[in-house]
């Protein structure tokens, strides 16, 4: 499955930064920030100031991997704590 890449430019720190990114990249970045209810260009300078700038397409790949992961994570000690919660309680003695 080939991505296209796409070309973005914004101006993040009074900086200018062309970001290229696959559009699939894109697309869950804006659900990030849909998710936070902050707007793309706000959760784009947030990367920035927090993560390397000096290949900032490869940290907004590692943030998006990231967030998904801990996701993941989430669902997964949700799935625990629900397991927990419907086994029958036993007796300590």
């Amino acid at each position: 499955m080939r991505s296209h890449i796409v070309k973005r430019s914004f101006v993040i720190a009074g900086q200018k930064k062309s970001i290229s990114l696959e559009e699939a990249v894109w697309r869950l970045l804006k659900e990030i920030a849909t998710n936070r209810d902050v707007t793309l260009l706000d959760l784009l300078t947030n990367i920035a100031s927090t993560e390397d700038q000096r290949n900032l397409s490869s940290a907004i790949r590692l943030f998006v991997l990231n967030f998904y992961r801990k996701q993941l994570e989430l669902q997964h000690i949700q799935k625990v704590v629900q397991a927990v919660l419907r086994s029958p309680v036993q007796a300590l003695h």
